[in-house]
């Protein structure tokens, strides 16, 4: 696909020249990018990329450090009726603390030494999600050169309460802050926003069906679009503010057609 191709070879100039800037290792990178826009695809082509090129890399969803089923379903209730926060995926859904231990364990990694990343289940409780048992967690086995975090809304700063307008955003406003711990781990950043943010519901929609399609589980066109309308709020609120992050200079800002193709 010409705009997989496209994003394959930018982002590994893009890494490889991160990489030779920076004092440490590993360096983690991140990518932020709407639901649906193809990251996953990127990232899967791009660490074997990575390591062709004889560096150790590894892929860091932001989706596998989600609440426990019990947590979110708890955090949903406390939030009854804001429709952004009822089912997993939003700021504020996430276990913020469990995020920072594993990203801190893989910069920690030495020589020989290994760990179990975190993974969450998508499939579990009809699709709405659990984590996955620890004997399903996928070992990492160090050194590594490169750490990849990557996921929609990670990135987002918070805005003043006064500009919020929808007041199911005001929670999701108050938990971003809370995201610092992951973002400061971030030596560059790379953010895709959608030209047009209504393309993002036809590409959950699209990548939905590419589930079933393969056989994986995926919900049907009325449900994907379902969910992924709840976001919309927090796209029109926040795709904007990723440049405020604490990368200061160091990100690279992709605008995506509605074909997925830079702009």
């Amino acid at each position: 696909m010409p705009s997989a191709n496209l994003l394959l070879e930018s982002s590994i100039r893009w890494g490889l020249r991160e990489l030779d800037r920076a004092s440490a290792r590993p360096v983690v990178l991140g990518l932020s990018a709407p639901q649906g826009s193809g990251k996953t695809t990127l990232v899967r082509a791009l660490i074997p990329a990575l390591e062709a090129r004889g560096l150790r890399a590894v892929a860091v969803s932001i989706d596998d450090f989600y609440l426990r089923r019990e947590e979110q379903v708890a955090f949903a209730e406390a939030h009854r009726g804001n429709r952004i926060l009822e089912h997993r995926g939003a700021p504020g859904t996430h276990d913020i603390a469990l995020g920072d231990a594993m990203l801190g364990r893989l910069a920690r990694l030495g020589s020989g030494e290994s760990m179990k990343l975190v993974a969450y289940d998508k499939t579990a409780y009809a699709g709405r999600g659990d984590r996955a048992p620890e004997d399903r967690w996928p070992t990492v086995t160090g050194p590594l050169d490169v750490v990849l975090l990557e996921g929609w809304c990670w990135a987002f700063q918070p805005v003043p309460a006064v500009d919020l307008g929808d007041p199911d955003l005001v929670p999701v406003n108050a938990a971003l802050p809370h995201y610092r711990s992951w973002q400061s781990r971030v030596a560059a950043l790379m953010a895709w926003r959608a030209k047009d943010l209504e393309s993002i519901v036809e590409w959950r929609v699209e990548a939905e069906a590419r589930s079933r399609a393969e056989g994986r589980p995926g919900l049907d066109a009325a449900a994907a679009e379902d969910y992924i309308r709840r976001f919309m709020p927090v796209y029109r609120a926040y795709a904007d503010t990723t440049g405020r992050g604490p990368w200061g200079d160091r990100i690279v800002a992709v605008t995506l057609g509605a074909d997925r193709i830079p702009r």
